[in-house]
């Protein structure tokens, strides 16, 4: 039996690709568990300083497989809660905790809880033949994995009750018109796209970049005045940081900083 979950590396790049292509990177137990034995890897390893998710095959990734949670062949109905709690959520809170940059190439289909996996990413890229589709109104379920926290806030309450409830594809160039997505780009170009994009976040100040994702993460919950006592609070530890110092010098010899990242 193949990996669930690819691991690679490409600097200090952590590549991860969902990699069950048969099922369209459809999500069942296995994959939960080595996705995030990566993700806490990539939260632990000094040597991770980006990480990119992306799918193998077709597909980048269908969500729930439902193969898996299909009451005809079970004692009643799934607690779909249960599932959710100990799967879904703990997964979204990863990638939105961990302070190093996570930008996700969406190379296929992302469909269900799948989009959602690839919204909680930092920068998202999707080739223009991939499509978004939060299916769950074809099974009478409602957007998981953080789907109808992410969505009015990326794309406003009118579109995102649009899509949640007519589950209508939006292609990856209007995900990207919307404000849903970073770039869409041709779909011989993603990887290469992606793979450079995570190398320059990889080489930049990974200590002050992961507090920004950090900041602008946490504004959504906050009022200004809150707001402004934590950007100076963060803005004092970036100060403190090697990083710091090293971009200053870089700047004033006029050359490319070698940041050392860390915390």
């Amino acid at each position: 039996m193949s990996e669930p979950v690819l691991q690679s590396w490409n600097g200090g790049v952590m590549e991860l690709t969902l990699n069950r292509p048969d099922r369209l990177n459809a999500f069942n137990d296995e994959m939960h568990v080595a996705l995030a034995g990566f993700l806490d890897m990539a939260r632990d390893d000094v040597r991770c300083r980006a990480v990119l998710l992306t799918g193998a095959g077709r597909g980048f990734c269908a969500g729930q497989d439902l193969g898996a949670r299909d009451p005809a062949k079970m004692d009643g109905p799934p607690d779909l809660g249960d599932t959710i709690a100990r799967f879904y959520n703990p997964l979204i809170r990863r990638i939105r905790t961990l302070e190093k940059p996570v930008v996700c190439a969406v190379n296929g289909v992302a469909a269900g809880a799948g989009a959602n996996l690839a919204l909680a990413c930092d920068i998202v890229l999707a080739a223009r033949g991939a499509k978004f589709i939060q299916s769950f109104a074809r099974v009478g379920l409602i957007p998981d994995a953080g789907g109808s926290w992410m969505l009015p806030r990326l794309i406003g309450e009118a579109r995102a009750k649009a899509i949640a409830m007519t589950a209508e594809p939006v292609t990856a160039d209007r995900a990207e018109h919307w404000g849903m997505i970073w770039k869409s780009c041709d779909d011989a170009e993603l990887m290469g796209e992606a793979r450079a994009l995570g190398a320059k976040l990889a080489a930049g100040p990974t200590f002050g970049l992961g507090k920004t994702k950090s900041l602008i993460q946490a504004a959504a919950g906050q009022v200004l005045d809150d707001h402004l006592d934590l950007e100076a609070a963060t803005q004092r530890d970036c100060g403190f940081h090697a990083d710091y110092a090293e971009g200053v010098r870089a700047f004033l010899e006029k050359r490319e900083p070698e940041f050392g990242g860390g915390q």
